[in-house]
């Protein structure tokens, strides 16, 4: 059977589902709606179920779709087979995927705990592999897919002392991202690894570095709204990689050209505003 090519009209999309993970605030939230808006049912999940709710239930009433909140922490071994299990409870075949659940630990390696850096790496790396592993054969048996997996500038640029992991685990995601779209883009499943700057979400509140990131000025920040939009976009185009903010771009074509050595002492100049030791 021959692919179809990409569909754009937004009509296409009624009665088709997509998974988000992370829904409950920030980015996660923002694709919810884009989503929604677009014609599409959505499943959210994320650890707060009353946050799941209201949002379901919003999203609901304002598109006129079906909203499904599951609660669930993919820091746990079992959290992705427990999301598929609920997911196949209530029916639903899954067209689309936004891997946005993560945060950051902040912290020098060595003085961190190994357990907050293991459920880092289960919430930002293998759920998300997990997830796309058990969700990709019923796209490609279905001819249509649509996979987003939120990276960040971070992975297009050297790893940076006090979050040892993070830019690791985003480097990962735009890589696994490109294989899964030359993998499957004839079977009409498209992936996009989506690499935003600075987003005004939670993020930095849970990382504990609000107060330091926010001396950075406007236009190195982007709205978690603006940033769902391109990402949705860009999956949609076909596109690997998508890069939000005229500053992020600015820096990752910087990133390209610029030798290892000056990246690197760039990048530990920077980090002094921001990082955790």
């Amino acid at each position: 059977m021959a692919a179809q090519g990409p569909v754009n009209k937004e009509d296409s999309f009624r009665g088709r589902t997509a998974l988000i993970t992370g829904a409950s605030a920030g980015i996660g939230k923002a694709f919810a709606e884009v989503f929604a808006a677009k014609g599409w049912n959505v499943v959210l999940t994320a650890r707060r179920l009353e946050r799941l709710e209201a949002l379901a239930a919003a999203l609901s009433s304002k598109h006129q779709i079906a909203a499904t909140p599951i609660a669930g922490d993919l820091a746990y071994p079992e959290g992705v087979k427990k999301l598929a299990a609920a997911i196949s409870a209530h029916g639903l075949a899954i067209d689309g995927l936004v891997n946005n659940a993560g945060y950051g630990v902040p912290g020098y390696y060595a003085r961190t705990q190994w357990k907050d850096q293991e459920d880092f790496l289960r919430v930002l790396v293998i759920a998300p592999c997990e997830l796309t592993h058990a969700l990709l054969p019923g796209m490609m048996e279905r001819r249509f897919g649509r996979i987003v997996n939120v990276a960040s500038l971070a992975g297009l640029m050297p790893g940076t002392p006090g979050h040892t992991l993070y830019a690791a685990s985003k480097a990962f995601m735009v890589r696994f991202s490109q294989s899964l779209l030359l993998e499957n883009r004839r079977y009409n499943v498209l992936a996009t690894a989506l690499c935003p700057g600075f987003t005004y979400s939670e993020f930095h509140d849970v990382a504990g570095v609000r107060d330091k990131v926010s001396k950075f000025g406007k236009a190195w920040w982007s709205a978690a709204d603006e940033v769902a939009e391109a990402g949705y976009g860009g999956v949609m185009r076909g596109r690997s990689i998508v890069i939000t903010g005229r500053r992020s771009k600015q820096i990752a074509a910087l990133m390209k050209i610029l030798p290892e050595r000056l990246a690197l002492a760039m990048i530990a100049r920077r980090s002094r505003s921001y990082r955790s030791e």
